[in-house]
């Protein structure tokens, strides 16, 4: 077996741990006795959510309910998602390669709030809830276009804000994130089932927090356009609408959550990470496990982990070969003007074969992937390098340097054979990287 299908192997035993199916059925069976007879009084199951991980949720609840009871509902996903239900209707909300809102998205989020408007005192809802679900789950509020908002997102991701700072902005701008999804429901029990892919697995940040209480304020939001000066790029209406926020003329986002509402988080990148850590150990290799908690701008981080690389290599430390170095979490990538094509996944490859070069990539694989399958605007879920993939980018008159000057990590692997394509893998936990040194 090749360093690469070890790396691959690693990465797939990573993203299997968060299955949604499973998760949703441990998480259920813990909560029976609860469950149980609200279930049994329950004259309707009502059924809402989004993300990447929503068809496989919905599926996996389904499974769980077994008995024939009157469930309705719908969760947006993205479009190519199976459509694996006979009950919860699967809305694809986005095409793939997108992460930002649409109209047809926002036909399922008003759909969502009027379920949950209509349900009974005796109805029972869950909430289906995974990464990319702010994305898949716009409802603008009164004032707002979905164009305007569509704006102010490409404007952040291009700034490089990250998910904390956007889901600060998209909340207050929005009739159901921040915990107006909750706010909405009239029935006797809510329970939001949730699947993290953000660093630290704050509620009120997954999917923008619909069902969680909001820490932060209009204030907070117009802090964000701020910093990353984009007061003056915003629609106006956003602007406006923030600042009459700020000026309490709206009311904030929920701050408390009632008794009936209940979060739960069922699977995690630190999860993932604590089974790829089984896998490598497996495989022969000690692990050097640098947790969930890693986020900030991609060729930085990849600098510091190319620094311990170097160290295992030279001075044993903090492991000796052959060391697995893992690593979760999410980064960013500030493209700036004009940037090529890729994801920071990709990125994250391409800066630590920039940074090792052909003498430090000796023996050294390293694999960077979205644990949903997708990253940045590409096909692929990221990237697997090593030396050999700098022996081929340098026949082919490929420069690293160039290629990550101007953000274009896909064109490289592409050309070099080192892109991963798994397609849409049915959940999202984040990244995972995996570095081995042999």
């Amino acid at each position: 077996m090749t360093s690469c299908e070890i790396a691959i192997d690693i990465w797939n035993a990573a993203v299997a741990a968060a299955n949604p199916e499973d998760a949703i059925l441990a998480e259920c069976m813990r909560r029976y006795d609860e469950l149980a007879p609200l279930l049994d009084r329950a004259e309707r199951i009502v059924v809402v959510g989004a993300g990447k991980a929503g068809g496989r949720m919905a599926a996996g609840l389904e499974a769980v309910l077994q008995v024939e009871r009157n469930v309705v509902g719908l969760v947006n996903i993205p479009e190519g998602t199976p459509q694996i239900t006979s009950r919860i209707r699967l809305h694809p909300a986005r095409p793939v390669g997108s992460n930002h809102p649409t109209a047809t998205g926002v036909d399922g989020a008003v759909e969502m709030l009027n379920l949950l408007g209509s349900a009974g005192p005796n109805d029972v809802a869950f909430c289906l809830l995974s990464g990319g679900g702010s994305a898949l789950l716009p409802a603008p509020v009164e004032g707002i276009s979905l164009e305007d908002k569509q704006a102010i997102t490409k404007l952040l991701h291009a700034s490089g804000a990250t998910i904390d700072e956007m889901n600060a902005v998209r909340k207050h701008l929005s009739r159901v994130k921040g915990g107006r999804l909750a706010e909405a429901f009239r029935g006797r029990y809510l329970l939001s089932l949730i699947i993290s892919d953000v660093v630290g697995d704050p509620l009120d940040v997954i999917a923008s927090g619909p069902t969680a209480p909001d820490p932060t304020t209009f204030a907070d939001a117009l802090r964000v356009l701020e910093k990353f000066d984009l007061r003056g790029r915003a629609p106006a209406s956003i602007l406006d609408h923030l600042e009459r926020g700020s000026r309490g003329e709206i009311p904030e986002t929920l701050k408390t959550v009632p008794a009936n509402i209940v979060n739960s988080i069922i699977a995690s990148n630190a999860i993932s990470l604590d089974a790829a850590k089984r896998m490598a150990n497996e495989r022969g290799y000690s692990v050097v496990d640098l947790g969930p908690f890693v986020e900030g701008e991609t060729k930085e981080v990849a600098v510091a982990v190319a620094g311990i690389v170097r160290s295992i290599r030279s001075r044993g430390v903090p492991a000796k070969p052959p060391a697995c170095i893992l690593l979760g979490g999410e980064t960013t990538v500030a493209l700036g003007a004009n940037p090529g094509k890729g994801g920071r996944n990709q990125e994250f490859v391409l800066a630590m074969l920039d940074k090792l070069g052909e003498s430090g990539m000796t023996g050294v694989t390293v694999l960077s992937a979205g644990t949903d399958g997708e990253d940045g605007p590409t096909d692929a879920a990221g990237a697997v390098a090593t030396r050999e993939t700098l022996s081929a980018a340098r026949r082919l008159g490929l420069s690293t340097a160039t290629h990550l000057a101007r953000h274009d990590a896909y064109a490289y692997f592409d050309a070099t054979g080192g892109l991963i394509r798994t397609g849409l893998t049915g959940t999202n936990v984040m990244d995972v990287r995996i570095v081995l040194v042999d």
